[in-house]
């Protein structure tokens, strides 16, 4: 996968948490899991693009692995805004499958980078 595409998937992704965030805030009332999740959502993209000007290798790695971190913590309260019933199970469902193939694709570059 270029790295290209993975800035793509982030920043697409971190569109639909803003998305997320402003209907979570605005219809449904919800301001604390959805404040974390719109910080932690947006995060993988910019780790992502930060990493795309690393000063070297363990610099780049760096910058992946926080994404990774961030992907996780995403995941996490994605999960638990579902498990609460602020978002139904078609809009976890659709969200979710993002965020999991966010973090494989991050794994995997984790991986080849050592």
């Amino acid at each position: 996968m270029s790295e290209h595409c993975l800035e793509d998937k982030s920043y697409k992704f971190a569109i639909r948490v803003v998305n997320l965030y402003k209907v979570l805030t605005a219809q449904r009332k919800e301001f604390v899991m959805s404040k974390q999740v719109l910080r932690s959502g947006t995060s993988i993209g910019a780790n992502v693009s930060e990493a795309k000007y690393a000063h070297s290798r363990a610099d780049f790695k760096a910058k992946v692995k926080i994404a990774l971190k961030e992907a996780n913590e995403t995941s996490y309260w994605l999960r638990l805004l579902h498990d609460t019933e602020y978002i139904t199970d078609v809009e976890y469902e659709n969200i979710n499958n993002d965020i999991v193939e966010l973090i494989k694709i991050l794994i995997s570059i984790c991986k080849s980078i050592g």
